[in-house]
């Protein structure tokens, strides 16, 4: 029986005394001896029905304080556009953005809603700009491409120009005579101006792939555009001319200083690198690293210093760089070879080089130019420039010309 059986049960039970005590009182108000045996046990009754529906009442508390949750509940869509804080993502970080972005990339003619779903994050050529967690992934991706992003400083920026103070020359004490006039000695700044090159690429995926439920077309064109941009962005950190792209840190004028110029245009030695790493100033070579071409790797490791030690020491822990001098080693196929007037070894501190990506990395889809060959193509452009702020922080070894 329910306590709400028995409660119903009690009252009842009273209004059965109540009616008892009207029919069966005398003249006088009393009851019979009869009458009252009966109704005392009515009383033992109501007795003990009240004191069941009381432990019924305490354990129905009991079960209540013990299906009370532990912890708050989850009242909300996990990354549902919301963070810890309970701050609403807005623009291209909300959820809804991104499953537009994705629809229009799948969808030939995506519904109306859909496009005016992402007028937040169009740009002027008709494309879109990626969601701000894929943008993550994108850059993510291209640091794995591209050894150049993980040795530099980079910064974003949300115009095409940045202005970058540097020290040109820096000012110095003096000896003064007692009540002497101080000397003026200031430090001189300059500005180096970054600004914001465009570079893109075209990924082209068949329609029936595209059409494929299990195709992820997300990984394929991050995969894709890491790999094809991050070349490209590497070769011009270290080659580039400033002119429509990044100037690299090979560059004649505004590239790194030449600390030494080795004695032959195709071999170097190990007193050669050792002055290399001297011309580098004592502040500078605590982050320095040494970056070359694999082919230059290769004679490097053949070295050995007076002692008849190799220069060269590989690691012993993964993922750790081997070493060249107590300094880690990296390698570029983009750093000149061993050939007359190469500049082959670059050893510095390269967070001087400063990356600057205009945020807002953007995809725009092609429908008909590949139509014929029964493909989609998407078009994808970031913009971005890079300069070495301080020359001196990175200094090369130019093999001898030829002439």
């Amino acid at each position: 029986m329910t306590i709400i059986e028995m409660r119903d049960k009690r009252t009842k039970l009273l209004a059965t005394m109540d009616g008892f005590l009207d029919t069966h009182r005398d003249s006088k108000g009393v009851l019979s001896a009869e009458d009252d045996a009966t109704y005392a046990g009515m009383e033992k009754e109501l007795a003990a029905l009240t004191n069941e529906i009381k432990r019924m009442e305490r354990r129905e508390a009991i079960d209540a304080e013990l299906s009370k949750p532990v912890s708050t509940p989850i009242t909300g869509k996990p990354m549902n556009g919301t963070g810890t804080s309970g701050k609403v993502k807005t623009g291209r970080a909300a959820d809804e953005y991104t499953d537009n972005f994705w629809n229009v990339m799948r969808s030939k003619a995506p519904m109306p809603q859909v496009v005016n779903a992402l007028q937040v994050g169009d740009d002027a050529e008709g494309g879109y700009l990626v969601p701000d967690e894929y943008e993550k992934n994108l850059v993510e991706a291209l640091m794995e491409e591209n050894i150049f992003r993980r040795l530099a400083h980079t910064v974003q920026t949300d115009s095409g120009e940045r202005k970058i103070p540097v020290v040109a020359s820096k000012g110095t004490a003096n000896w003064i005579d007692e009540e002497g006039p101080y000397i003026d000695s200031d430090d001189n700044f300059t500005q180096i101006t970054i600004g914001a090159h465009k570079l893109g690429t075209t990924i082209k995926v068949s329609e029936e792939l595209l059409r494929d439920s299990v195709f992820d077309l997300e990984a394929y064109i991050s995969r894709e555009f890491a790999r094809r941009i991050g070349a490209r962005e590497e070769e011009s950190f270290f080659l580039g001319d400033g002119n429509g792209k990044p100037l690299g840190i090979l560059a004649d004028a505004g590239g790194a200083e030449v600390g030494v110029t080795a004695a032959s245009a195709t071999a170097i030695t190990a007193d050669e690198l050792m002055d290399l790493f001297h011309s580098l100033k004592t502040p500078y070579r605590s982050k320095a690293v040494w970056v070359m071409n694999d082919d230059t790797i290769k004679a490097v490791r053949k070295l050995k210093d007076s002692t008849g030690q190799y220069l060269w020491q590989s690691s012993i822990v993964a993922d750790k760089p081997n070493t060249l001098l107590g300094r880690p080693v990296y390698t570029s196929a983009y750093m000149p070879t061993l050939a007359s007037g190469a500049k082959a070894v670059a050893f510095g501190d390269f967070k001087y080089y400063w990356i600057a990506d205009r945020q807002g990395r953007s995809f725009k889809r092609l429908n008909e130019l590949y139509a014929q060959t029964g493909q989609i193509g998407f078009v994808g452009s970031q913009r971005v420039d890079g300069k070495l702020i301080l020359p001196e922080a990175i200094k090369v070894l130019q093999m001898k010309s030829a002439t």
